[in-house]
């Protein structure tokens, strides 16, 4: 093979140890199956974007002293009832993440760290329909629908590490896995509305299976079931004060989330727990765009190991 065209296959991944020059430089390859796991892992945390959840809604994780991977990820989403008449309820996630795994390559005598970054982009909804028990309590079994996509970005450029390793990284350095996820919840919901306060609480349990589709690329694929559990609670009342000509709310908030499933296993975190604590202004005096309240909430997120502080920011249409 001429010079030039051994260089461009090697950019792409397929230059091979017996060709002139490669023995000067022992080819390194992943270790193997580590692709694999690391696919399986990627999908296994969109199981944090899937659902609206306050706890995992805006997370950050990163733990140097045992050299886990970073994770992070920040999601929108909201579901709503239709109508009193037609109760169809409707639902919709769209959330982003980062995970950096590190690969171990060897050529047999020694081993090197090839770090990498892995962005995750998933967007899930839902439809299901809301039986009023009573005047507080709903029962909504929903069907969810998931696709996302995972592209592989290697830190240190693929040219690069060609050239000074003869790594084989056809989709390390510019893969990607499309996946598709379909699964069902179960949401029981209560909300009390009084003269002088409001009180809600949800619990609701998710499942969705989600595996990679023909079009990701081939030299990987990957599947994973992610379930949880999740409580959300709220209470409002006046602080007495007034704005917008309406009163102004304070806020009160508790929520947790226990995974189950592989999104789990992959950042040791089974559960989160989230306090908040904001106020609310009542917009329906001028109904700008529809949007009857405003609220911000601090948000305190812990569980063990992991802790933080987050800003939410939410409106309710009417």
């Amino acid at each position: 093979m001429k010079p030039l065209a051994c260089f461009l296959a090697a950019f792409a991944g397929l230059c091979l140890a017996g060709q002139a020059g490669a023995q000067d430089h022992p080819r390194f390859d992943i270790v193997k199956g580590q692709l694999q796991q690391r696919a399986n892992a990627a999908l296994a945390l969109m199981g944090y974007l899937q659902t609206p959840d306050v706890t995992s809604g805006a997370l950050s994780i990163r733990d140097s002293s045992t050299g886990n991977p970073a994770f992070n990820n920040s999601s929108l989403g909201g579901g709503f009832v239709l109508s009193d008449s037609v109760p169809i309820y409707m639902e919709g996630t769209v959330g982003y993440s980062r995970y950096d795994p590190r690969f171990v390559a060897s050529n047999g005598q020694e081993q090197r760290e090839l770090p990498t970054r892995w962005n995750d982009v998933v967007a899930t909804a839902g439809i299901g329909w809301s039986f009023q028990v009573t005047r507080d309590f709903a029962i909504i079994p929903i069907i969810n629908g998931s696709y996302g996509v995972v592209k592989s970005d290697a830190s240190l450029g693929s040219l690069y590490i060609e050239r000074n390793t003869n790594l084989n990284l056809e989709f390390l350095a510019n893969g990607h896995l499309d996946a598709a996820g379909a699964g069902g919840s179960l949401l029981l919901s209560y909300d009390h509305v009084a003269e002088k306060y409001e009180g809600e609480i949800q619990l609701r349990y998710t499942d969705i299976y989600t595996h990679s589709v023909n079009n990701s690329s081939r030299v990987v694929r990957g599947s994973s079931r992610n379930n949880n559990l999740s409580l959300w609670s709220r209470y409002r009342a006046p602080t007495g004060m007034h704005a917008l000509d309406r009163p102004v709310r304070y806020v009160l908030e508790y929520a947790r989330t226990d995974y189950f499933g592989n999104e789990a296993k992959v950042i040791q975190v089974n559960h989160l727990n989230s306090l908040g604590v904001g106020l609310e202004l009542d917009t329906s005096k001028y109904h700008p765009l529809w949007i009857t309240r405003a609220r911000a909430v601090v948000r305190y997120v812990f569980a063990p190991g992991v802790q933080g502080v987050s800003l939410g920011l939410a409106v309710t249409f009417g």
